[in-house]
């Protein structure tokens, strides 16, 4: 076992194939004690079941503020004050005040409203496709999966098109701060800039409304509704990190087990209606989400046979649950036609995904107009080459360098719905 402890499931080495190990504590330590790389001791959950329960059991609370005792809040590592504004955000907060705030948001990602945006992203990933065909080769992640979900999260918050690369350079910062012992000292800078950015973005929207989600939350807060100037700014970090990084991840990993798996691309090359089974299986078996963000014990749990004490932390390891044999038929092996598929990629209860419709719908069609437009997909470089980004929650690459052969259509494969 101790192996096991040693391994830090946070860094860009253990991303690659974290797999192994997660099969190791479903059948050894399914409820494992680990230390993170800032020292905190943790319980990493495993199994699908618990997993479930965990996402789902009031038990578990998000807010620690409002749990841990001075002397347990004094333990926790140091917060520089520039992070604490975003504290207040919906992924941090239970009941009442997680409702009200996700209630504010809820429609602007409805399936509904987000089938409305289909064309658009669309003719987005045909643009993209236009300038990639001419070379034969791309780096996926920067000239396809990245500018995808970054753009039309910009377009719907109103983010200046001179402004997008800039958020995404800063969450990668923030994202990976958990990777290593200095990543908090590491990441100031970029939660700095971040905070000062959206400040002005909230004031400019107040000064000269627009037709856009970040002018919508200012005047929800400008009616009278109780939202505070922390709440919004939390609230529009949360939007631009979580409306493309995880949506980044699902494109590239998806398309790199494609690659490495091409009896399957060719079977979705075949028959383009697989699409939404597809993009279902990519997200179980390449986790572009590893572990669900932190909770909190809120009394004593006993889970697997072993006792929670009340105030840990407890992180639930959704890509070992979607490998979880005692849930998935052969959960090792792809299979873009899996039915049922009930992965846990988007976590479950009252913290689902709130951009769920969005990210399969940008899947669907990322992935399938890529797979109708560029036949011969291969990898530009050897597998132990590719690079993993850092951090605790996520896992996607840094690059994927592929050629392939361009065809001559233009046209997108069409999604079905993102439902």
């Amino acid at each position: 076992m101790r192996t096991i402890v040693d391994v830090d499931i946070a860094s860009a080495e253990f991303k690659a194939d974290p797999f192994p190990f997660y099969e190791r504590l479903r059948r050894e330590a399914p409820v494992f004690r680990l230390t993170l790389p800032d020292r905190q001791q943790v319980w990493l959950v495993s199994r699908y079941d618990d997993v479930s329960m965990l996402l789902k059991d009031e038990r578990f609370v998000k807010n620690r503020f409002e749990l841990l005792t001075k002397e347990q809040l004094a333990k926790q590592p140091w917060i520089p004050k520039v992070f604490m504004p975003l504290a207040r955000n919906m992924l941090d907060l239970d009941p009442p005040d997680h409702t009200r705030i996700r209630a504010l948001v809820q429609k602007a990602f409805s399936a509904q409203r987000v089938e409305q945006m289909q064309g658009r992203i669309e003719a987005l990933a045909g643009e993209l496709l236009d300038r990639a065909c001419r070379r034969g080769r791309m780096d996926l992640i920067h000239d396809y999966a990245l500018p995808i979900p970054t753009t039309i999260i910009a377009e719907m918050l109103g983010i200046p098109v001179g402004d997008r690369h800039k958020f995404h350079r800063w969450s990668s910062r923030v994202l990976t701060s958990t990777s290593s012992r200095h990543g908090t000292f590491l990441a100031i800078p970029a939660v700095w800039l971040f905070v000062r950015y959206i400040r002005k973005l909230v004031k400019a929207r107040r000064e000269r409304p627009e037709d856009d989600l970040v002018t919508a939350l200012v005047q929800v807060q400008d009616s009278g509704q109780h939202l505070s100037d922390d709440e919004l700014l939390s609230l529009i970090f949360l939007l631009i990190v979580a409306g493309h990084e995880t949506t980044v991840n699902l494109i590239g990993n998806g398309m790199l087990a494609l690659v490495e798996h091409p009896d399957q691309l060719e079977k979705l090359e075949s028959d383009p209606s697989l699409i939404r089974t597809a993009v279902e299986e990519l997200l179980r078996f390449t986790c572009p989400v590893e572990t669900a963000t932190e909770r909190y014990a809120r009394e004593d749990v006993t889970i697997a046979g072993v006792t929670i004490a009340k105030g840990d932390i407890v992180f639930a390891a959704i890509g070992s649950a979607n490998r979880d044999a005692t849930r998935f038929e052969n959960p090792d092996v792809l299979d873009i036609a899996r039915e049922p598929n009930r992965h846990l990629a988007f976590g479950q209860g009252i913290h689902f995904c709130l951009g769920a419709p969005l990210a399969r719908l940008e899947a669907q069609i990322a992935i399938g107009a890529l797979v109708a437009r560029c036949r011969d997909l291969r990898l530009a470089v050897e597998p132990a080459a590719l690079r993993w980004r850092p951090g605790l929650v996520l896992r996607g690459l840094r690059t994927l360098p592929v050629t392939f052969t361009a065809q001559g259509s233009r046209k997108c494969v069409a999604a079905p719905s993102a439902a």
